[in-house]
């Protein structure tokens, strides 16, 4: 998802836009709600389904995808996938989820030689069934499979789940460039990208880049069970002027503002590694606790 709304993004002049702007958000959203409508289509345990890999990261592709957003206009439920092939599921709208439980980590590591490290581990157990009379535990990712077989990520015997924990390491001229990850299930890929963005095109520090405000789409069925979907809904940190906000609502977003900081659009952490220099900087997300240590 990740890669695909970058490469989606890479044909906009996202600086003119302006960091934050209604024709930003717009944009980047936009992007986004074509991911999460090819990951709902098409992503499943490779060793099962037939996953269009090639084509969802290419260049041509993301240049079809690109076509499709208006920059007046944006869609009210989950776009269709952009193959034109994979179910298209009569999707029930949900109320509003809770809070994802503070159970998923991130770390990154960056030592004197530049080895990395990028990891999100998570397994928590605080929600996860225990088999009555046993003791035994299931796996709280399971709960990230379908029940529907025709879903990519159906529930089967030996079957992966389609997962949300995507820690990332990004490199430039084949060097390492940065580390960078989060908790928070679907919020991860979209507050990654922000960050991303925020340092690449903005020129934003890694604590600036992580303290801007965020934003997330959820124009798409959550991966936990039991797959809140709510149509055209974005949240937005409400440091956004409201100008912002109601500029994108003439557009068709629905919004609903979060607080000024929220734990729920991600805890980023990130190492930015400076070649050149041969320095290394950090930063940590005030969203939850977290810490960026160098010695």
């Amino acid at each position: 998802m990740l890669l695909e709304a970058l490469n989606i993004l890479e044909g906009f002049d996202l600086q003119a836009m302006g960091h934050n702007s209604p024709d930003y958000i717009h944009t980047v959203v936009s992007a986004l709600d074509l991911a999460f409508a090819d990951r709902e289509a098409y992503i499943g345990d490779p060793r099962f389904v037939d996953v269009p890999l090639a084509t969802l990261l290419s260049k041509e592709y993301a240049a079809r995808q690109r076509g499709r957003i208006r920059p007046d206009q944006t869609w009210a439920e989950m776009p269709a996938p952009g193959l034109g092939t994979g179910a298209r599921r009569a999707l029930a709208a949900g109320g509003a989820d809770t809070p994802p439980q503070p159970d998923t980590s991130y770390v990154c590591l960056v030592d004197a030689e530049g080895n990395a490290f990028s990891a999100t581990p998570s397994d928590g157990i605080g929600s996860t069934p225990v088999v009555p009379g046993l003791g035994l535990l299931c796996s709280g990712r399971g709960s990230q499979s379908w029940l529907d077989p025709d879903h990519p990520s159906s529930l089967q015997p030996r079957k992966r789940p389609r997962l949300t924990p995507n820690p990332a390491m990004a490199f430039k001229d084949g060097r390492l460039f940065m580390v960078f990850g989060t908790p928070g299930a679907d919020v991860q890929p979209q507050s990654m990208l922000q960050v991303f963005l925020n340092i690449v095109e903005f020129g934003m520090d890694p604590q600036q880049a992580i303290e801007a405000p965020r934003f997330a789409t959820y124009n798409y069925p959550e991966s936990f069970w039991p797959h809140t979907y709510r149509p055209g809904l974005r949240q937005i940190e409400s440091r956004v002027p409201e100008s912002t906000l109601e500029e994108l609502r003439q557009r068709g977003h629905r919004i609903e503002p979060w607080p000024e900081w929220t734990r729920v659009a991600g805890n980023v952490c990130v190492i930015l590694v400076d070649q050149a220099r041969e320095t290394l900087a950090a930063g940590a997300d005030a969203r939850a606790e977290a810490y960026a240590l160098g010695w």
